[in-house]
């Protein structure tokens, strides 16, 4: 059977590494959070003093790109790939609040983009690939053969993000979630690389009131069609 890319894109916390997860293991394709890239350079930036709560050190940043190295390894207890930085899982140290608070200032600088969608469209070479992130349909692979794009209301996912945060025992405010979504919302449609917008192509996936099973069902039918005309 031909294998597809499927680009999964949208706002924080609308459930799409879950929906990729779920696409990837029904079709044995390989899955890649983006995002987790963007997160382990920005846990990478905090752990070296490169970034805080006041300030970046752009010139320092872009400098220890080189040092970098990003790389993915399926976890057969997960059923899913882990991000390794420099050789080791961050998978859970990328999750907290203090790494959602930097990621999209490292996300906006174009020199750590270019480094990253490098990495990205290498992975696509034999496609079978479901990549979920910002950009990935209208940057990454823009040639995509199934664009999705996801939404939801800012306050329902800030309730999902803060039931996850206080499931790992993160100490937060409902109120610090909504305004971290809010915040991430607002830089990532409007930084001046690669912003988070629909591709024209993209079929919109508004899951506000809409279970995981249920928009797991709607959007696999959507990639069976895909797969029947490709």
């Amino acid at each position: 059977m031909k294998k597809i890319i499927i680009a999964i894109d949208g706002f924080s916390s609308t459930g799409k590494s879950t929906l990729a997860k779920q696409l990837a293991s029904k079709l044995a394709y390989l899955y890649v959070d983006s995002g987790a890239m963007y997160r382990a350079v920005a846990l990478y930036a905090l752990q070296h003093g490169i970034i805080n709560e006041n300030q970046l050190s752009l010139d320092k940043l872009i400098a220890s790109l080189s040092d970098i190295a990003l790389t993915f390894v399926f976890n057969d207890a997960l059923g899913y790939s882990e991000i390794y930085l420099n050789g080791q899982s961050v998978e859970q140290a990328i999750r907290t609040l203090e790494v959602s608070n930097a990621v999209s200032r490292i996300a906006e600088i174009s020199e750590v983009r270019q480094k990253l969608v490098e990495i990205q469209r290498a992975m696509g070479y034999e496609k079978g690939l479901v990549m979920d992130g910002r950009d990935i349909g209208t940057v990454v692979f823009p040639q995509a053969e199934l664009k999705l794009f996801m939404t939801a209301s800012a306050e329902i996912r800030a309730q999902r993000r803060y039931e996850e945060l206080c499931s790992k025992g993160e100490k937060v405010h409902f109120a610090q979630v909504l305004d971290n979504v809010q915040s991430r919302d607002r830089i990532d449609s409007t930084r001046k690389d690669s912003p988070l917008r629909k591709a024209s192509d993209a079929i919109v996936i508004d899951n506000t009131e809409l279970g995981v099973e249920a928009q797991f069902e709607k959007v696999f039918s959507l990639v069976q069609t895909t797969l029947e005309e490709a």
